[in-house]
């Protein structure tokens, strides 16, 4: 079994919300309901969110993108490089995260209780 974590997080690394998605599935998929009803300025993200959709989503938002794009991009979109370095903070919240062996090692059995470790391990990397 594979569940793949999508998580947004604020300008300091502190977890916000996240979705749990099966481990198949494109991150794409996951990302309306991770952005709905919040209100920000910017997004930095990856290839994964590279997508027209999401795109036009945050363009009628009115925020900053910063995504990497694909290479088969047609027509590829200025990338502010200096403020894509920031990204680190999302992935250092993932190497946090999964020091937690229960995590890691996806031993809980059902969604539900495998939310709730990650807002509790969530909860102890934001008391550090």
């Amino acid at each position: 079994m594979t569940t793949k974590i999508l998580a947004l997080t604020d300008a300091l690394g502190n977890l916000v919300r996240f979705e749990l998605l099966p481990g198949h599935r494109f991150d794409t998929v996951g990302v309306e309901p991770l952005l709905g009803g919040i209100e920000f300025g910017g997004l930095i993200a990856d290839k994964a969110f590279d997508s027209n959709a999401i795109i036009a989503d945050l363009d009628a938002r009115g925020a900053k993108m910063v995504i990497s794009q694909h290479s088969r991009r047609a027509k590829p979109r200025p990338l502010d490089r200096e403020l894509y370095k920031w990204r680190h903070l999302i992935e250092n919240f993932f190497c946090k995260l999964k020091e937690f062996k229960r995590i890691a090692m996806r031993a809980d059995k059902t969604d539900q209780s495998f939310s709730a470790m990650i807002y509790l391990a969530a909860a102890v990397i934001n008391s550090r």
